[in-house]
């Protein structure tokens, strides 16, 4: 899989994106959670009251609070707080103040002069100390006076006769509440200042209602902006990494078509028609599905996974060990679900070559097995192959959906664990409402990490081997290539073949194919090569074109070795008509001009004249614009080999090679193309493979082939009284009068 990131260099950028929206879609995802526990623990159990330093203070209860600060504290708070009273005041700006403050009409106000930050987080510990001093002397004041010997008469506030003593004794009393409030915990402390504060605001006369909704809406607010900045970077990141995915699909599958362009017939043995569809189709979807999934998820999931252990140790690390025993159960589970699946992912892809193969023979063979009635036996051998993907298939599926219960069912035990372990922690005072609900959140938001890394794990397998099957492809390297420093033809040679000492063995082969062949093919001549069947006839003719090259001697083209010059100057010399004809689809018309794409309509009547092809041409309804279905599947055999000679006869070669091309043709046809192909090809080298001696009794040179053995060469008559094989053949079947011609 690390082979084909490479193949990833020209989304560099795209990637770079991609990193850097899910690290703000991962930022704003992990900060939803602290929000709600705010809007929860402030603006809900809180009344919207958020610091200890309160916007307004009645005069009177500051100076309390005062008398438990030290002189900077004092100094620090006199700075930000100025006094509201009629005397400080204009008529209008009392007004205002009064109908904000209604406890003005009785007595003196101070307001706080700034909300700043800054100024709030250093004047928080001040009064939040005192208001734990006041709140705690309030409950416990009588008893630590009496405690100093100081009498409190029944019904007097303690902070008043405090106030009355000397600061000695006040440090003293101090020192006594402080020890009394330190041991309450953080949530206590802070539901002493908020309900300090709560009561001064009601005393007042300030809207608590209003404060309340404006800081839910204010959080609120904060909190949609950070959902929508989450949204936004999830569709750019899908739109991306479904772009790059796509991309990277293209790429693969283009290669792998130009890697397959340049295969010679070699590396095609190594791989079937089947197999290389589905790696260029399959393999290549689930190699795509896979890189969408790595770039939506392998970034996001650590960051959210980390960021959220971070938070959660931050917020309350007392639950931590519930996380933990989470994470580890979901890896044990992924282990063994990996350790059970993966064996079965490694052989489905495999299993999916068969079924490819097993269809596209069936679906080739169709007229076969129906003129044979063995569609039930070609039924059974399909139901084979597919039953055995869909077991695998099934196997898996049963794997993957057992573990997503038990992934629910861990999701659901921690969620229980947590409220168990936070209620006492709620109970105790040691945890807030607001806390245990993002504790859960984060816990969520961990576990639905490791859920997608458990996705990915699913994926990762059956893409690794589609992976590893797209990189045999490109990394199989054609035997048959282009010479480092290729040479050019002989200008003064055109269309000259020689075999020179050549012998051929197929890849893996125990014996050679062809051996020692010696003849030359002059230019303009037509030579003809005959053989019974698997003598190496059509091996015989790949060797020219270099669909293989040989194993020993040389193939020499105009005095040059074929294996040192380029490919395309070698076949822009031929043109070659298979033993096995191929249409495309398009038209035939388009079929013509494949080899020569500015043939006029003139050329393309001249051409299929010469193939004898004009007869069924004319007779079709639309003529050149006829369809031409797959293969040529609407074409009799005849009808194609004619349209694949005027294919060749359109690139105007130097050399023609006719691999068995006229089989297919009645013996009229047969003679009246041969003739037509003499005026035709007058000037140039013709290569006849055939079976008919009819066909090649005409020939300059007749070449026997006998076991990959040259058995006989010379013309049609010579051969007759010097080679026996040949004169098998011919009297096989033409009658002597026919052969006496």
């Amino acid at each position: 899989m690390l082979k084909l990131f490479k193949h990833l260099k020209p989304f560099v950028w795209s990637l770079v994106a991609i990193f850097i929206l899910l690290f703000g879609q991962a930022m704003a995802d992990l900060s939803l959670p602290g929000y709600m526990a705010d809007i929860i623990n402030v603006g809900v159990q809180y009344n919207g009251i958020e610091d200890a330093t309160p916007q307004a203070i009645r005069a009177s209860e500051l100076t309390r609070l005062e008398l438990f600060m030290d002189a900077d504290a004092k100094t620090q708070v006199n700075t930000y707080y100025k006094k509201l009273d009629s005397s400080t005041l204009t008529a209008d700006e009392y007004t205002a103040y009064l109908e904000k403050y209604p406890i003005l009409a009785s007595e003196a106000v101070d307001e706080r002069t700034t909300d700043d930050g800054a100024v709030i987080i250093k004047l928080d510990p001040i009064f939040s100390n005192a208001m734990m001093i006041y709140a705690g002397l309030e409950q416990q004041g009588a008893q630590m006076l009496a405690s100093a010997n100081i009498t409190v008469p029944e019904g007097t506030d303690p902070i008043t006769i405090i106030a009355l003593l000397p600061p000695e004794q006040i440090a003293q009393i101090q020192e006594m509440a402080s020890q009394y409030t330190s041991a309450l915990p953080d949530t206590a402390k802070t539901s002493v200042y908020v309900a300090y504060v709560t009561k001064e605001y009601k005393t007042i006369g300030i809207d608590l209602e209003g404060t309340q909704t404006h800081y839910i809406l204010r959080v609120g607010g904060i909190m949609l902006l950070f959902t929508l900045l989450s949204v936004s970077c999830s569709v750019s990141v899908g739109f991306l990494a479904s772009r790059v995915a796509s991309g990277l699909g293209r790429n693969l599958r283009k290669q792998i078509f130009v890697r397959v362009e340049n295969f010679s017939n070699t590396e095609f043995d190594k791989f079937s028609t089947a197999s290389l569809i589905t790696r260029s189709t399959n393999d290549i979807t689930q190699v795509q599905n896979l890189a969408v999934m790595l770039l939506r998820i392998v970034i996001y999931a650590p960051m959210m996974g980390i960021g959220g252990l971070i938070k959660v140790i931050g917020h309350e690390a007392s639950m931590s060990w519930i996380i933990a025993a989470a994470v580890m159960a979901m890896l044990t589970l992924m282990g063994v679900m990996l350790i059970v699946a993966v064996p079965k992912f490694k052989i489905i892809q495999r299993m999916i070559d068969r079924v490819n193969f097993v269809m596209r023979e069936i679906l080739t063979g169709l007229m076969v097995i129906r003129a044979f009635n063995t569609q039930k036996h070609e039924e059974d051998k399909f139901d084979i192959a597919n039953k055995d993907l869909t077991r695998v298939n099934l196997f898996i599926n049963r794997v993957i959906v057992l573990m997503m219960p038990l992934m629910n069912f861990i999701m659901s035990a921690v969620m229980i664990a947590i409220l168990w372990v936070g209620a006492h922690q709620i109970d105790a005072g040691t945890m807030q409402v607001g806390d245990m609900m993002a504790f859960i959140q984060y816990t969520m938001q961990i576990i639905m990490a490791f859920l997608m890394v458990g996705m990915i794990f699913v994926m990762l397998p059956r893409a690794l081997a589609s992976a590893q099957r797209i990189n045999e492809v490109l990394e199989t390297e054609p035997i048959i290539i282009d010479p480092p420093k290729p040479t050019r033809f002989n200008s003064g040679l055109k269309g000259q073949l020689e075999f020179k000492n050549v012998s051929f063995r197929y890849p893996n082969a125990e014996d050679d194919v062809l051996k020692n062949l010696n003849f030359t093919i002059k230019p303009g001549h037509t030579t003809a090569i005959i053989g019974s069947t698997g003598s190496g006839k059509s091996t015989l003719i790949n060797l020219i074109p270099r669909f293989y090259d040989v194993t020993g001697g040389s193939v020499m083209m105009d005095g040059v070795d074929v294996r040192q010059v380029k490919q395309h100057d070698l076949r822009e010399k031929i043109g070659y008509v298979a033993q096995k004809t191929l249409l495309f689809s398009g038209t035939i018309a388009s079929n013509i001009r494949y080899a020569n794409e500015g043939a006029t309509e003139k050329d393309l009547e001249k051409f299929a004249a010469t193939a004898q092809a004009m007869d069924f041409i004319k007779k079709s309804e639309k003529g050149w614009d006829t369809v031409v279905a797959q293969g040529g599947a609407n074409f009799s055999g005849g009808q194609k080999q004619r349209i694949s000679i005027a294919r060749a006869l359109a690139k105007k070669p130097e050399i023609y090679i006719f691999d068995d091309s006229f089989s297919s043709l009645d013996y009229t046809t047969d003679a009246s193309l041969r003739k037509a192909l003499r005026r035709e090809t007058d000037n140039a080298t013709m290569l006849i493979i055939t079976q008919r001696i009819s066909t090649i009794m005409g020939s300059d040179q007749i070449i026997v082939l006998d076991h990959g053995e040259i058995v006989g060469s010379g013309k049609h008559k010579e051969l007759m009284k010097t080679c026996e094989v040949y004169r098998e053949i011919a009297q096989s079947q033409l009658t002597k009068e026919e052969l006496a011609r």
